[in-house]
């Protein structure tokens, strides 16, 4: 039997076919080869098209089957991941209302704690786990608010995984994982939670029916399958968001395991068995892709929003034409530091970290005799490590230590220089492994429709390509403590 995996990125979608025997990836492919776009209309503003998810899905997967390494006829089951929190709503003919407002958008944080107040802020975290903050509940209030009319034809809530889905099967379904992750769940009742329904005056009817990750999410249409060339039939069997999705993908199921990714956004995701959640709901806590209410498997998620958007960013300062490639080698030409040069990299939105404050992104110690573009290259990389730290010493105080740190070689884990500034200013090692978004949903689609009896089955064959170990910490240390000094600026300030 063959998997595929798609992962509904923000930059791009991605897709992978795996054979489930032999857990090979047989072919890979992305579109667009461009990033795509994210719809700022206001200052903290961010939406995508989901029509445009859809298109890029198609276009990704008509292309992994041109590359003519493996027979779509054989593709039994479907795995989705995708960007968390993002919200998407559909009429009852299944059309779409609006652009999704996506995961870095910032508008709804005045709804969040707001409800984090009347609700009670004790209730929230020993319930929600998390402040309402600016995740999906607050968005859905800000739509209800601001746009009455639209609001009115709803007749489905669903987070970016679940449209994929529908495209695919006309059926629409939600998770326990999901809904969490949307501040929907009541961990605490094992339902949606009744006290943010009634606090923004949802009907729960709004909502999908609930069915574990691992299950059937519904059966790929004729006129779809035709369209992709696959069996008509095949069922959507896992559906995750990309961190709990990327965990997977790593084999960290088990409580203590912790894993880290550095795409548009930076995570640092580690698992519990317990209802864990941090006063200040910095962190986050969602349910994991195995948790069960008799069995608690809960993902600690800590996010940086301005993590390889900062780094796109420079690079483009200095022209498009530039590859990541080269730009990691001219800055790996620069020492330690950047010669005094410090970047902020919170430039995407609201960052929860700073209790959904807005810090903006900096470029600090500027000289315009010395620093270079290669200076600008290293001190983002560098920044963003730092802001790692910050986040990591926050995880650290809720009481999740690990030892090790497991990665996919991916996105800025590509660049030597920032796997080592990671490992250093946070000192703990790092296992690389080649495992990427979509192979996980690939293999979460095995674990779906049974071929693997266990998550653990599905991972089993995963071993670690390098280990980063930390060699200059004292180094990395001082340099986050001048550039803490600076965030501390901006943030009273």
């Amino acid at each position: 039997m063959l998997l595929l995996g798609i992962d509904v990125g923000t930059s791009s979608i991605k897709v992978s076919v795996i054979d489930a025997e032999t857990q090979a990836t047989l072919s890979s492919a992305q579109y667009p080869e461009t990033e795509s776009e994210i719809i700022s209309l206001q200052t903290g503003w961010a939406e995508q098209s989901p029509e445009q998810w859809w298109i890029d899905v198609q276009a990704a997967i008509k292309k992994s089957n041109a590359s003519g390494k493996y027979n779509p006829k054989e593709i039994g089951a479907i795995g989705i991941a995708y960007q968390m929190h993002g919200l998407v709503l559909i009429d009852k003919d299944g059309n779409t209302l609006r652009n999704s407002i996506i995961w870095c958008d910032s508008r709804a944080v005045p709804y969040g704690d707001a409800a984090f107040e009347a609700i009670g802020k004790a209730k929230c975290l020993t319930h929600l786990l998390n402040s309402p903050g600016n995740f999906t509940a607050a968005k859905l209030a800000w739509v209800k608010e601001h746009e009455p009319a639209l609001y009115q034809k709803i007749d489905q809530v669903l987070l970016p995984g679940d449209f994929i889905a529908f495209k695919l099967t006309n059926t629409t379904t939600t998770s326990a994982s999901a809904l969490s992750e949307g501040i929907f769940w009541d961990f605490a009742n094992n339902s949606i939670s009744k006290d943010v329904l009634d606090y923004f005056g949802f009907n729960e009817k709004i909502f999908p029916n609930i069915q574990e990750v691992f299950s059937e999410h519904g059966k790929i249409t004729k006129q779809v399958a035709d369209a992709l060339g696959l069996q008509e039939g095949i069922p959507v069997t896992y559906k995750a968001g990309d961190q709990p999705n990327n965990a997977l993908s790593l084999n960290v199921l088990n409580s203590g395991e912790v894993a880290a990714t550095a795409g548009t956004s930076g995570v640092i995701y580690g698992v519990s068995d317990q209802l864990v959640f941090d006063q200040q709901s910095r962190l986050n806590t969602f349910a994991h892709v195995n948790h069960t209410a008799n069995k608690i498997r809960t993902g600690v998620l800590l996010c940086i929003n301005g993590t390889g958007i900062m780094n796109r960013y420079v690079k483009q300062l200095a022209g498009k034409d530039l590859s990541y490639k080269a730009f990691d080698q001219q800055a790996a030409t620069i020492h330690a530091g950047s010669d005094g040069l410090q970047i902020l990299p919170f430039g995407n939105g609201a960052e929860r970290i700073f209790n959904n404050k807005i810090v903006g992104a900096h470029f600090e110690n500027i000289d315009l005799n010395k620093h270079t573009a290669a200076h600008y290259f290293r001190a983002a990389q560098e920044g963003i490590a730092f802001a790692f730290k910050y986040g990591f010493d926050i995880m650290q105080s809720n009481g999740m230590k690990p030892t090790m740190i497991r990665a996919g070689k991916a996105n800025m884990f590509l660049s030597k220089l920032f796997a080592e500034a990671f490992v250093n200013v946070i000192g703990v090692p790092v296992e690389l492994y080649d495992a990427d978004g979509s192979v996980g949903a690939a293999k979460g689609a095995g674990i779906g429709v049974h071929y693997y009896q266990s998550a653990e089955e599905a991972c089993k064959i995963y071993q670690s390509i390098s280990v980063i170990e930390p060699t200059n910490e004292a180094i990395y240390q001082d340099l986050y403590q001048g550039w803490y000094k600076t965030l501390l600026r901006h943030q009273v300030g």
